[in-house]
């Protein structure tokens, strides 16, 4: 549950009056006396500012090179490569990068018109632009702009869209764009080459980008490492930086906790089907809802519990629930950025157990919706996206894709 503030005055008058809140929706209005454990579920993930990241190769003139990167709508794709005939030049977007789908969530595909501009790092003085410029040439402390028609020394360039186009092909099954890079300067006054360059897609949170100014701000001077590509076209500074910047993130959405007799977990059971209660509403849409319902009439659980909040990276969630000695507990909760993961229980849990129970648990797939890369998959309920159906088996989520351990992502605590 996200931590909320209170004016402190609010917070003495419920005091006064004995106004008492719960974490969770309990099945029952008027609990029994007895023992009363808290789950809480804390999203410990850090959070990074791109989903992914990489590098591609260097064009010459009418050649092309190609990279692929998963995303979905909202996030955008920031690039840059040196006009190699420079000093210090570069192509690159504008901040935050270019938009990959439109508002209705249709990627972009095709030719994407203007999609970088030519920017000035500033920290070298311009020379003619052509296969005899001196490199690196006179350093001077200057800030990043854009290079209109002609940069500070008079130069005279061609708008960037007509030395350096991007084209954009979609799966959409695997949420998947590749990203094509012509060099259509042969010919041109400006004929370049391109240094190999580094791409970023931003991750998202709360429906906002997480960084919305990759590279460079304009007006503001550059980092080392972009320097090191606009001045000398060497990829692996600014490279090594974004790698750094780069993981998958997600929320906690949604959970419910049952308390049950018998050796049967009432959530689920590895390696069959969803057996189709409402667990694919929890996997899918954080929504406990319907599997609540449809536990309530299962005659050996006992008590249940639900939580619709969404918990971000470092935030957490409870529920305190009634629990006997000869009662068990399961749980489950959704990883917020996938299609149907949710993380519950492996093995069985008495109700009264206290501690910390991470490393009990398990991140699983559901089987109901086709998995994409975590936090950029555009069938994503956390991106509005459309849920592609499949049917197998609950299974543990594998290694393909670079989903952190378990610990890493959730710590969960009964006390």
């Amino acid at each position: 549950m996200k931590k909320k503030y209170f004016f402190s005055a609010f917070a003495a008058v419920l005091l006064f009056a004995g106004a008492a809140f719960t974490s969770c929706d309990d099945d029952d209005d008027n609990p029994a006396p007895g023992t009363r454990p808290t789950i809480k579920f804390e999203n410990v993930i850090p959070t990074k500012n791109y989903v992914q990241s990489g590098s591609f190769a260097a064009v010459a003139p009418g050649a092309t090179t190609s990279f692929t990167f998963h995303a979905a709508k909202g996030q955008r794709l920031m690039l840059a490569a040196m006009y190699s005939y420079s000093n210090d030049l570069f192509f690159a977007p504008e901040n935050p990068g270019i938009e990959l789908f439109n508002d209705s969530g249709v990627p972009n595909t095709g030719i994407i018109a203007d999609a970088v501009k030519l920017w000035d790092n500033g920290t070298r003085v311009n020379e003619q632009p052509g296969p005899g410029v001196n490199h690196p040439g006179v350093a001077q402390a200057g800030v990043v702009t854009e290079v209109k028609g002609t940069d500070a020394a008079g130069h005279t360039y061609l708008a960037a869209s007509s030395l350096f186009q991007v084209s954009l092909t979609f799966d959409t099954a695997q949420s998947l764009f590749t990203c094509t890079i012509s060099n259509i300067s042969n010919g041109t006054a400006n004929e370049t080459p391109f240094s190999g360059g580094v791409f970023v897609v931003s991750n998202l949170l709360d429906g906002k980008l997480v960084m919305d100014k990759p590279f460079f701000s304009v007006d503001q001077k550059s980092g080392t490492e972009l320097t090191k590509l606009a001045e000398d076209g060497n990829v692996e500074p600014l490279k090594s930086l974004v790698a750094d910047q780069t993981g998958i993130v997600t929320t906690l959405h949604g959970a419910i906790v049952v308390v049950y007799t018998g050796n049967t977990n009432p959530i689920y059971q590895l390696g069959q089907k969803d057996a189709q209660l409402g667990l694919a509403a929890l996997a899918q849409r954080g929504d406990p809802a319907q599997l609540k319902a449809s536990l309530e009439k299962v005659p050996q659980v006992r008590k249940i519990y639900t939580l619709t909040d969404t918990a971000q990276p470092g935030e957490s969630m409870e529920c305190t629930y009634e629990a006997a000695a000869n009662e068990k507990v399961a749980f489950a909760t959704m990883f917020g950025y996938s299609n149907d993961w949710f993380f519950a229980n492996g093995p069985e849990l008495n109700a009264l157990t206290k501690g910390e129970v991470t490393s009990k648990t398990v991140l699983l797939d559901d089987g109901t919706a086709v998995s994409q890369y975590p936090g950029a998959g555009n069938a994503q309920f956390i991106f509005g996206g459309t849920v592609m159906p499949e049917d197998k088996a609950i299974s543990a989520v594998g290694d393909s894709y670079p989903v952190p351990a378990v610990d890493g992502i959730v710590k969960i605590t009964i006390y």
